[in-house]
């Protein structure tokens, strides 16, 4: 342990040595350097936020946590404390402050996204409500729901005939994936639920699905799985593994929009991988699960990655 740690500060040491040499040699300082001398996106934006959080100053320390609406002044402070010439350097402001945007734009969303995980499904909250309903309608556009409580919420992948209790474990944010999905993306959707229905919920005999060679392996319950996905989005989010995504697709600060657009991305993916697997029943639902996660962590640790679909719902995404 005691090795480790000398050998963390005499790393350290050696950075800032580095560093100093590095700015006599070029007349620049690391983040002019960063800059100037990689391209934007992921690897500008992570190479920044690395310098920023690992800075013996306290204000380049506390950028990466500013209020957006204070971006502006924290870089006038920055030039001024690295003594840059913002007149000389006009270009090194505006790099600075898209990088800020995403970077506190980030941090941002883990609080909207942490904010709709905590907030329990109510069924006496109308909004709540309405939103599930609408989920029914977009998912079932030509079947009438025939009761709020029923066992037609089976058709569409939740346990019960009460849809309220399978969102504890992600709270609002389940349903809100699922809505968007359903709503922004329809067809797919729609099309996702019909493949994953199990041959005993589908409208074919077992003798039909043989007949047309459909996979009895496909089926899962597509409600459960959307809010197993958002479980695996939101720990993307949460780990940071999303950075390299979101800092090569939102040219400023991720949304939840851009949340909601990596959910249907991974919807979508998953529905291919659940067949490319071609597991032997359901019960091998979590080694699947595992190997796509692992499956997209290892994309997403090439920091030129963005997990941009082409299909409805990613029509808004702009790529840097």
């Amino acid at each position: 342990m005691l090795i480790q740690v000398c050998l963390y500060f005499y790393c350290k040491f050696l950075w800032r040595c580095l560093k100093f040499v590095m700015r006599k040699l070029t007349g620049r300082c690391e983040l002019q350097r960063i800059c100037y001398n990689t391209k934007p996106g992921a690897s500008r934006t992570m190479k920044i936020e690395t310098s920023l959080r690992d800075s013996k100053s306290k204000l380049l320390q506390t950028s990466v946590s500013v209020h957006p609406d204070a971006i502006e002044k924290t870089i006038e402070d920055i030039m001024e404390l690295k003594k840059i010439n913002p007149d000389i350097n006009p270009q090194l402001g505006i790099s600075l402050q898209a990088c800020l945007l995403q970077i506190v734009g980030y941090r941002n969303l883990i609080a909207d996204v942490e904010k709709l995980r905590r907030e329990p499904y109510d069924s006496d909250n109308p909004q709540h409500e309405e939103m599930l309903l609408k989920l029914w309608k977009f998912l079932k556009p030509n079947t009438p729901l025939e009761s709020r409580i029923s066992k037609q919420w089976c058709e569409i992948g939740f346990q019960g005939d009460d849809p309220k209790t399978d969102f504890r474990g992600m709270g609002l944010l389940g349903l809100y994936n699922l809505q968007y999905f359903a709503e922004r993306d329809a067809t797919a959707a729609q099309q996702v639920l019909s493949d994953s229905l199990h041959p005993k919920c589908s409208k074919f005999s077992k003798a039909e699905w043989e007949k047309k060679r459909m996979d009895k392996a496909i089926g899962y319950s597509f409600a459960i799985v959307g809010i197993n996905i958002t479980d695996l989005a939101y720990n993307l989010l949460i780990s940071g593994a999303l950075k390299t995504h979101f800092y090569n697709i939102a040219p400023e600060a991720p949304t939840l929009s851009h949340f909601q657009q990596t959910f249907c991305y991974l919807m979508h993916e998953f529905h291919k991988f659940w067949i490319e697997e071609d597991p032997m029943d359901i019960m091998e639902f979590n080694r699947v699960r595992e190997k796509f996660r692992k499956r997209i962590i290892k994309q997403l640790q090439n920091p030129d990655m963005a997990l941009c679909p082409h299909f409805a719902a990613s029509e808004g995404l702009i790529n840097m």
